[in-house]
């Protein structure tokens, strides 16, 4: 089978599609027949093994393991003790290698595709979904009427948000630059702050909920506009190659001190993978409550450029990579 693989640290470059082992599941296992993958913020990382120190984790030279998290297809084959899955079953979820025809996967990272929704649309939102649900249900406690403000309204992660944020009836307002602002608008935000012109830090409006994706304001600057008991919540590690990291940490960890001592919280979030969470996720898919903005399309033959529009940091929605089987597209 046909996989993108990384012998080394790198940029885009780094990356190759070879001939690798088609793998065989294990027990607890699924082979899934590979449509569709998305790339995330944490792929770009694995990639160039930033921050550093994380390569004691994932490999002092290169990854341990292959690109690519996100995913959608066609199971193929089961392990013996799988129970909630058989072949033929359209599923998307979350496994290792996924930038590749076929992977393995445990069933507990997956759920089932809704029949309406195609295979780039299930593949798009998995990590960066659970990261705005759970970011903003259970960190934020999002409640009907809230008045929440998305910082990187028009990323991944950000347009996912702005529409989990209107499911749940708050009052939206998403922070993007200007030439986003009219899309964040059709997805269901409010108000749309174009941050090159306006810092929302020093607005009048008053929040409950920060959702920021971005880090460019500390807590303190944050505290100006939350309500008395209003949320500050960082969610990733920020910057699509982990530039960033080091900024966010410390200003989060200053956030996490101060808040000590004040009703205003900051919650510094990092998202698990929950398979419940994965099926709410296909619920609001297949009732169109939420609907992925696709910023590019691309063919696991052009997986460098894939990566390359991702790492240059403006990428608008999700960058998403399809799979051909037999010569036919990547389809429903």
């Amino acid at each position: 089978m046909k996989a993108i693989v990384c012998h080394r640290y790198g940029d885009p470059e780094a990356l190759q599609l070879e001939d690798v082992e088609k793998p065989t599941p294990a027990d607890g296992e699924l082979l899934i027949q590979i449509h569709a993958a998305s790339l995330n913020a944490y792929d770009a990382g694995l990639m160039r093994g930033r921050p550093p120190i994380l390569r004691l984790i994932l490999g002092l030279r290169r990854p341990k393991t292959r690109l690519g998290r996100d995913v959608a297809g066609r199971i193929e084959a089961v392990g013996r003790s799988v129970t909630e899955f058989k072949p033929g079953d359209d599923v998307f979820g979350i496994c290792r290698g996924s930038l590749a025809e076929y992977a393995c996967v445990p069933q507990s990272y997956l759920a089932a595709k809704p029949v309406n929704v195609s295979f780039e649309e299930s593949a798009a939102i998995p990590l960066a979904g659970l990261t705005a649900l759970q970011g903003l249900r259970d960190a934020g406690r999002i409640q009907s009427g809230h008045r929440v403000l998305i910082n990187g309204a028009a990323g991944g992660i950000g347009t996912f948000a702005v529409q989990i944020a209107k499911a749940f009836g708050a009052d939206v307002t998403g922070v993007c630059s200007a030439r986003n602002a009219e899309m964040v608008a059709s997805i269901g935000a409010d108000r749309v702050v174009d941050y090159a012109r306006t810092d929302f830090t020093r607005g009048g409006e008053r929040y409950d909920v920060i959702f920021d994706l971005v880090a460019n304001h500390s807590f303190l600057a944050c505290r100006r506009i939350l309500n008395p008991r209003g949320v500050h919540i960082a969610a990733g590690a920020g910057g699509a190659d982990g530039h960033q990291f080091g900024r966010r940490l410390g200003r989060m960890l200053t956030g996490l001190l101060i808040s000590r001592f004040t009703s205003q919280k900051v919650i510094f979030f990092m998202t698990r993978l929950r398979q419940p969470d994965l099926a709410t996720l296909g619920a609001l898919l297949e009732s169109r409550k939420v609907t992925p903005v696709f910023d590019s399309r691309h063919r696991l033959s052009e997986s460098s450029e894939a990566f390359r529009r991702l790492t240059q940091g403006h990428a608008r929605g999700k960058i998403v990579v399809t799979v051909d089987h037999n010569d036919r597209p990547a389809g429903r």
